[in-house]
């Protein structure tokens, strides 16, 4: 699905790893994306790793983004 090239950019920006990312995506897999607690509890997960802050605004907005089925289906593009 993604090529090395989309995990190089990802790691230049983030410096998240293509395996910490490979792990976080599986899983993700099998995990409820409708429901607001595991979202909110991936978005935690995600601040772990990359170790940036996200206030809560910015984390209602993403959780309701989520839910609402607002997020863009291209990720590729956003990098």
């Amino acid at each position: 699905m993604f090529g090395d090239n989309f995990f190089k950019k990802v790691e230049n920006k983030t410096n998240v790893n293509k395996n910490t990312i490979l792990d976080l995506a599986k899983k993700l897999q099998n995990t409820d994306m409708k429901d607001e607690k595991t979202i909110r509890e991936v978005i935690h997960n995600i601040k772990d790793i990359t170790g940036k802050e996200v206030s809560k605004e910015k984390e209602d907005k993403i959780v309701n983004a989520i839910i609402k089925d607002q997020v863009p289906k291209n990720i590729d593009k956003m990098f």
